[in-house]
């Protein structure tokens, strides 16, 4: 009898598509670089919402965002809402994540309870006595700071005091640690940073996956480079900012972009007409001017965190081949979404629609059955990964998930299941409340209640100066390009229901 297939799920937190290092030889990627020389590089592959909870919550649910609820930052994911580890649970696997989790709001409120929310996210007594059940995870080790914040709490913190480090909170920023915050150097050791314990964790559980001989889906969820950017030592210096190449800046392309887009380049970004009632702001919506030798160190430490991240994806790809699990271990390594570095002028991340945002890396090596070596452009969302699991693991995918299989693609019987996609970006009631078509030769936004969009051509203007949004010599694609649009949208209507009668 074949023994079960596993999934171990590796993801990184904001990256950009192009910060490996066999794409751009700037970034140290040896591990990520073996990955993809043994498996298939994805290079169309996009996040179903530019923010963490929507693309993490559609990973789990095959839903996008639109459709499970957790459709912005500061939204919950009802915890009611089936997910794929319940799907691999009831048949008979073993489920874990290790690292960030993010599918509840940050602040909670008497509606909507939160365990990663204060104050139960620094409750260490709450978190020595609980690892599950959680969305599908039977097993957790959490953690919600990224580098420095003072959101430090969770699990992470008492494996922090199990080796030794009893000041942890130094390391941290006030109000709840006792640092004062850090620029580009952090001063904790490499062996007490959150990759360190996210390996060491994730392959504890490899260990006992291999030791009990069961099938596992496990997730290792880094938190890096997800700003701020800052490092430990060595990695903060690792990349000369000297060395790095710095985008190209276009003069007056935004002059046809909606009016966000224009503000961004301004010394003052006025938030008034975008804020939520009660105050809620959108990310991104400041000025994203900076200083050349502040973008130039800013991009080097952001490259430097990455190159930490693979060392320790290194590791988990060492321990499957000690404990001989690589052959039959599906391994997708992949980012919840994009990352400004100066694109467009801009930094970090908001709703700005273009590649850098939306697109994200992704690798899938499964020996023997997808293909080593190869790249592929077909599309694919994020919220395609639960269903393609299922899949992999020769499990019916439920009716409930809209996402598709891309077994068939990754296997490479087929070129592509997908001809077009959707991007969700909802800040209701504000202006923002975006959706983008994704083809395999355009780009079309549209804004809620407004009649102003964005359209670009990927072909024939890849870097999306020009917008044609408003080109009268483009109406008729954009015509042609809205009923696609309308197409796409009618096709990931959720039908969990079958026809079982025809009265």
């Amino acid at each position: 009898m074949t023994a079960p297939l596993n999934v171990l799920l590796i993801t990184s937190d904001q990256q950009h598509w192009n910060t490996l290092g066999h794409l751009n030889p700037e970034v140290p990627t040896p591990n990520l670089d073996r990955l993809a020389a043994q498996g298939l590089r994805l290079d169309r592959a996009y996040c179903p919402n530019p923010t963490c909870t929507p693309t993490r919550a559609s990973i789990i649910t095959g839903l996008d965002p639109s459709q499970h609820g957790a459709y912005s930052l500061g939204t919950h994911l009802d915890p009611a809402r089936p997910t794929v580890g319940d799907d691999l649970q009831a048949a008979g696997y073993r489920t874990a994540l290790v690292g960030k989790a993010h599918f509840q709001a940050l602040r909670s409120t008497p509606e909507y309870p939160s365990i990663e929310a204060y104050p139960v996210l620094q409750d260490l007594e709450f978190w020595r006595r609980f690892h599950g059940p959680f969305y599908g995870f039977e097993h957790i080790e959490l953690a919600r700071n990224h580098v420095d914040e003072a959101h430090i709490g969770q699990h992470y913190a008492l494996w922090l005091e199990s080796k030794g480090c009893r000041d942890w909170r130094r390391y941290f920023r006030k109000p709840t640690g006792t640092a004062e915050g850090h620029r580009f150097h952090w001063p904790i050791p490499e062996e007490l940073h959150y990759d360190a314990w996210i390996a060491e964790r994730t392959c504890a559980r490899l260990d006992g996956h291999a030791q009990r001989r069961e099938p596992f889906f496990l997730w290792a969820s880094f938190f890096d480079p997800h700003p701020p950017c800052i490092a430990p030592a060595p990695w903060d210096t690792l990349v000369d900012p000297a060395s790095v190449t710095l985008p190209k800046r276009h003069p007056g392309e935004h002059e046809a972009n909606p009016p966000h887009f224009r503000l961004t380049q301004q010394p003052a970004f006025d938030q008034a007409p975008y804020r939520e009632p009660g105050g809620s702001g959108v990310h991104g919506f400041h000025s994203h001017l900076h200083a050349e030798d502040g973008l130039r160190r800013t991009i080097a430490v952001y490259y430097g965190m990455i190159a930490l991240l693979d060392k320790y994806v290194g590791i988990l790809l060492d321990r499957l081949d000690a404990l001989g699990l690589a052959d039959r271990t599906l391994v997708v390594f992949t980012s919840d979404h994009g990352h400004f570095l100066g694109q467009h002028g801009l930094v970090a991340k908001g709703p700005f629609h273009y590649e850098d945002m939306l697109r994200v890396p992704f690798l899938a090596r499964l020996p023997g059955r997808i293909p080593a070596g190869t790249a592929s452009d077909a599309l694919l969302t994020l919220t395609d990964l639960a269903p393609t699991f299922l899949d992999f693991a020769g499990l019916p995918v439920p009716r409930r998930m809209t996402g598709r299989s891309q077994r068939a693609a990754w296997e490479g019987r087929v070129a592509a299941v997908r001809d077009r996609l959707i991007v969700d970006n909802r800040h209701q009631p504000t202006t923002v409340n975006a959706r983008t078509l994704v083809t395999k030769r355009y780009k079309l936004t549209v804004y809620f209640d407004r009649d102003y969009g964005e359209l670009f051509d990927l072909q024939d203007d890849p870097g999306e100066v020009r917008n044609r949004w408003s080109d009268p010599s483009a109406q008729d694609l954009k015509r042609d390009l809205l009923l696609q649009f309308l197409h796409a949208e009618m096709a990931r209507e959720p039908l969990p229901m079958p026809r079982i009668s025809g009265a």
